[in-house]
């Protein structure tokens, strides 16, 4: 069975930010997340939506 989240260690090297941008990202509601207890999950399929809707949202601005 093929995960489907990642952690937050691996979403930042994902989309290619420091770890610290994803838990600012997290504590002010940017970005689409999951908590279990403690740890912070991030949906493959839900990262890549948000992240065509962000890249939509600044073509719009232009």
């Amino acid at each position: 069975m093929k995960r489907k989240t990642l952690t937050a260690q691996e979403i930042a090297e994902y989309i290619g930010v420091s770890i610290d941008t994803i838990y600012t990202m997290v504590r002010e509601k940017q970005i689409p997340h999951v908590r279990v207890r403690r740890r912070i999950f991030f949906s493959i399929e839900t990262i890549d939506s948000w992240m065509r809707d962000q890249e939509q949202k600044s073509l719009e601005v232009i």
